[in-house]
């Protein structure tokens, strides 16, 4: 039984009544508010039980007259199957008494049969009504698969979810803690909830003064937080880590919604791996050490019984020179032959000499020392080698002296095996309380996958020592051509270099 209007989308009505004669009093109260309807009747419990799911009913009509069916019964079968659909009771003069059951009944209203013009926006009124209701329970069923969500993401996650506030009178509060508090501090969510304190309690007190210093700083400045700070205890301290953006009202109050994580295993992990640098770093210097023993053992060897040797060796060979007898020229001219191979020996053996322990780098200093160096590297490899040096009187410590020498060293092998260059420059001078030795050539250059070889020991062992003498390396292309090669260390061990401001204040 259907009764429809030109409306494209009509109301969907399910009607129970005892005849369809009984309904048919909705239809003329339909066709005058000029909406379009769609009734099904039913008379029957098991009739309603089937047509609730058959469609999208929009709303239920009674008209009492059913003995098998009540309204109280009509509204628990419509509970019972999960529908939230509005039951209006459309009573007759007679049904004056039923009105009042019938709304507590569960019936949403009661309509006067002889007012059904109040029907039409009864039924819309309810509609709209179960509809609020229904995205209502939409939104609230979102809310909780949100907020199971993040309960599920916030226990999972290894740390503690924060939300803190900042009152503009410098007072915190957490607004929300996650479950993560009871294992990251010890205590549970709702004692950490009722005093911020005990957040700040939970390290030492030079701890928690600095967290509320680096809270202030990211309130003033808008910068992310990240504090990081061991908790108090006798046995194994726990590192923790906050981090959050703040947020700022304009009411003053400032806001951070963060994590706080335990970091003891990375701080650890990092405490371990500075221990092993330092352990290598040690062993490297020790190797460097019982190395420069070595050579100078071998050194002292070269020159002073192979040197001597080489001396003696040339008086034999000049004396045996002279006493050959006239006419022998052939003999003569060995003799001088092998003076002259004694000369070359001999000054290859005080090259060697030098280089494994320069001796002119105790008695004349460093400059001396590399500006001989670079003589040698010039007669050895034909490739000019230009020192300067802004200053005569640079005497670093020993150690020092003897590291830059090595450095120099090392470089003018490269260079000599890789760079194919054509001239070498040094310079060394004083720069604030630092040594700076500069090396430039104009050669090939080195790119970064040089720098990153596997077997770039020569780079390593440059960079290493001047680790080991708390100083800063640099080596790159140059500005033209070739690489530029910069070191700076202190020149003496232990002594910070002063800043710029106290450079300036000495100036006046």
């Amino acid at each position: 039984m259907v009764a429809s209007s030109t409306l494209r989308q009509p109301l969907h009505l399910l009607v129970i009544a005892a005849s369809d004669e009984v309904a048919a009093c909705l239809h003329p109260v339909v066709a005058e508010a000029d909406k379009a309807c769609e009734f099904h009747r039913i008379d029957t419990p098991a009739g309603l039980r089937e047509a609730l799911p058959e469609h999208p009913w929009d709303a239920v009509l009674y008209i009492p007259g059913l003995p098998s069916l009540s309204v109280q019964a009509a509204v628990r079968q419509i509970d019972a199957a999960g529908f939230d659909l509005p039951l209006i009771v459309v009573a007759g003069p007679d049904d004056d008494r039923g009105m009042q059951p019938a709304m507590k009944a569960g019936a949403r209203d009661v309509i006067d049969a002889d007012r059904l013009e109040r029907l039409i926006p009864a039924v819309e009124r309810e509609v709209r009504e179960a509809r609020h209701r229904a995205d209502h329970r939409a939104a609230l069923e979102m809310l909780n698969e949100s907020q199971a969500r993040f309960d599920a993401l916030a226990s999972n996650l290894p740390g503690m979810l924060f939300h803190l506030r900042r009152d503009i009178e410098g007072g915190f509060r957490f607004l929300f803690v996650s479950e993560g508090c009871q294992k990251l501090f010890g205590f549970k969510q709702q004692h950490l909830l009722a005093s911020a304190n005990r957040l700040f309690d939970a390290f030492d007190v030079e701890k928690g003064r600095s967290l509320e210093n680096a809270l202030s700083k990211s309130a003033a400045n808008g910068t992310l937080l990240n504090w990081e700070g061991h908790t108090r205890g006798r046995t194994r301290q726990k590192w923790i880590n906050l981090r959050s953006t703040p947020h700022r009202f304009d009411s003053g109050v400032v806001e951070w919604r963060g994590i706080a994580t335990n970091v003891t295993e990375s701080k650890e992990n990092e405490s371990e791996l500075r221990a092993s640098r330092q352990q290598l770093a040690e062993l490297s210097t020790h190797l460097e050490a019982v190395k420069e023993e070595e050579r100078e053992r071998i050194s002292r060897d070269i020159h002073d019984e192979l040197g001597s040797i080489l001396v003696f060796l040339k008086i034999e060979a000049a004396y045996l020179a002279s006493k050959l007898p006239k006419g022998a020229d052939q003999l003569r001219e060995k003799a001088h032959s092998i003076e002259h191979l004694l000369d070359q020996a001999m000054s290859t053996a005080s090259r060697v000499a030098r280089e494994l322990r320069p001796g002119i780098l105790k008695e004349f200093g460093l400059p001396a020392a590399i500006e001989c160096q670079a003589e040698d590297f010039s007669q050895r490899f034909g490739i000019p080698c230009r020192v300067q040096c802004d200053e005569d009187a640079i005497e670093p410590e020993p150690d020092t002296s003897l590291a830059l020498f090595r450095i120099a060293q090392e470089a003018l092998t490269n260079v000599a095996k890789h760079a194919h260059a054509s001239l070498v420059v040094m310079r060394l001078r004083r720069e604030r309380g630092n040594i700076l030795l500069e090396i430039r050539d104009n050669g090939r250059g080195i790119s970064e996958a040089d720098m990153q070889k596997p077997k770039s020991f020569g780079l390593r062992g440059i960079r290493e020592r001047v680790l080991s003498l708390s100083g800063e390396f640099f080596i790159g292309p140059a500005e033209h051509a070739g690489t530029h090669i910069i070191l700076r260390v202190p020149e003496r061990a232990g002594v910070e270099p002063p800043s710029e401001e106290e450079l300036q204040r000495n100036l006046f």
